[in-house]
């Protein structure tokens, strides 16, 4: 596939789920990639936390791949970058704080060398080919959220990224809306768009209100107060240093990925007044009523420590535990774990259902029609949401007077131009996994057999045999993960008597032999257990 005198759209992530964006634009020959994140793994993946996108339909083609334009630093939209982009062997393009999160992550995986990293200013433009760009800042929950506006030979282009509207935001200074009106002025082909909050009926609300919630717990707190919120929400993370300096906290910060963003942030001009910060020991040693921490965790992570005692900062009864973010769907075991861990110790916890301590990032149903009144675009196309989310959105799109909208998924190749939107093919997509250091497929040998171990368990049979194939000794087996604790010892002998009847049974090729010494063994196990184990044959001749 090859782009002609034409303008497509391919998502190799993103579409049909929440994470992971990765948008492809094509046009006379060549292409342009748009974001390029992760999503985090779930019990699907056992013993992996971070799952990639596919890039193989753009590997194929990477010689007409023209760059890498990033939206904004958050890790479902830059987060694969330091494990796919070298092999692209493009260009990244970035504003000043984006490229300041992406210059660490290159800087860790050694890739500084390997892969060039453009800064852009912001509101800045540049030019890919037949591509151009102009970076649209627009307000969301880290530092320079932006729209892309894409010029094409076929018509504009606007990429919302990550966004809502907010009045007041604490960082940054977002687009106007008479600023927006001018852009929908000049003409839009096609409004790509975030489709997160599309159920929500009423406005995400301002971080300024956020500002007013939080003073008012950490007023209202007697003992040692933690916040828990997202290391990459910048804005949160100022208006908790206000905070603290409010109430009179000194301030402490847990978090190697909290220290990266108050460091990036504070180089790309931001935090400006962010009060200076004690250490862990400091603040264990202060009055439990004049320190305040910032921590994540708050979605139970496997690294939150805080509320199980293993960590430096300790809470006791009496303390308050603020929940600034989000419940993500599906941490909803996690989180109550941690919140139940809490509880028993007597700390007060506080979740934006008590109070306003969280505003989202992405935009309401009110916010999403203003966006299409501003912008006017000839079709819409929802993206960054699950299909739900953007069936949803599209409808809202046709009811508030777009003339057309598409609802495609990851792999649905669109022609957006010439002539009416268009699905006009399907390419392969996929996930990767990082196992360890390396890179998988998802679905691959390893984690089918994973799972199958996690959920059937593993026999291994070893049996001795002389040059007759007949059975030297007695067949020996070990287990992992097979039910059979009380009766293990009578189960293994009856495995060992099947094992020893299935060599007894005549001499065979070793592979065949092999194969029957399994599954007599695993016939055993599901006898006994129901399970199918993984069953592993050593033969040793003599």
């Amino acid at each position: 596939m090859t782009p002609k005198d034409e303008l497509l759209f391919l998502a190799l992530g993103g579409s049909g789920e929440i994470g992971m964006n990765v948008n492809l634009y094509g046009c006379q020959g060549k292409w342009v990639m748009v974001d390029l994140g992760l999503t985090f793994a779930d019990p699907l993946y056992p013993g992996v936390e971070l799952v990639l996108p596919d890039l193989a339909f753009i590997e194929e083609r990477k010689d007409d791949l023209l760059g890498i334009v990033l939206t904004h630093g958050h890790e479902d939209h830059i987060g694969a970058i330091p494990y796919l982009a070298a092999d692209l062997g493009v260009p990244l393009y970035a504003t000043p704080f984006t490229a300041g999160l992406i210059r660490l992550k290159l800087e860790e995986e050694g890739l500084t060398k390997e892969v060039k990293l453009h800064v852009i200013e912001n509101e800045g433009s540049f030019n890919l080919g037949p591509f151009g760009f102009r970076y649209v800042p627009l307000a969301h929950s880290i530092p320079e959220g932006n729209a892309v506006l894409i010029d094409t030979p076929h018509g504009r282009i606007f990429h919302t990224g990550d966004w809502k509207l907010d009045a007041a935001p604490l960082l940054g200074q977002p687009s106007t809306p008479e600023e927006l009106t001018a852009i929908g002025d000049e003409g839009v082909l096609a409004l790509v768009c975030d489709s997160t909050n599309v159920f929500n009926p009423e406005p995400s609300g301002s971080e300024s209100t956020v500002r007013d919630g939080l003073m008012q717990t950490v007023a209202a707190a007697k003992g040692r107060v933690l916040v828990t919120t997202f290391a990459s929400n910048a804005a949160r993370v100022q208006t908790l240093g206000e905070v603290a300096a409010a109430t009179g906290r000194k301030l402490c910060v847990a978090g190697r990925s909290l220290d990266r963003i108050i460091s990036t942030a504070k180089a790309a001009g931001y935090l400006k007044d962010f009060p200076p910060l004690v250490d862990w020991d400091d603040a264990m040693d202060l009055p439990r009523s004049e320190v305040m921490f910032i921590a994540t965790g708050g979605q139970g992570e496997a690294r939150s420590r805080i509320a199980f005692d293993s960590h430096p900062i300790k809470l006791a009864e009496g303390d308050t535990v603020v929940f600034s973010s989000k419940q993500i769907p599906g941490n909803e075991i996690a989180i109550g774990r941690i919140q139940n861990a809490l509880a028993t110790k007597g700390i007060i916890m506080v979740t934006d259902r008590q109070a306003e301590v969280h505003v989202s990032g992405h935009p309401g149903r009110p916010e999403l029609e203003s966006m299409y009144r501003w912008i006017r675009p000839a079709i819409l196309l929802p993206v960054h949401g699950e299909r739900r989310h953007m069936a949803e959105q599209a409808r809202l799109g046709l009811a508030t007077g777009i003339p057309d909208a598409v609802v495609q998924s990851n792999g649905d190749l669109l022609r957006l131009a010439p002539g009416k939107p268009t699905i006009i093919g399907h390419e392969d997509t996929g996930r990767l996994v990082l196992d360890g250091d390396v890179i998988l497929p998802a679905d691959g040998a390893t984690m089918n057999e994973r799972r199958k171990l996690g959920l059937h368990g593993q026999i291994s049979v070893a049996v001795a045999l002389d040059a007759k194939n007949r059975l030297i000794g007695e067949p020996v087996l070990r287990t992992q993960g097979v039910p059979v604790e009380e009766d293990k010892d009578a189960f293994l002998a009856e495995a060992a008597e099947e094992a020893a009847a299935a060599v007894a049974k005549g001499s065979m090729e070793q592979e065949a032999l092999r194969e029957r010494l399994r599954l007599a063994v695993r016939r055993t196990a599901t006898r006994w257990t129901g399970k199918k184990p993984i069953v592993d044959v050593l033969l040793i001749r003599a």
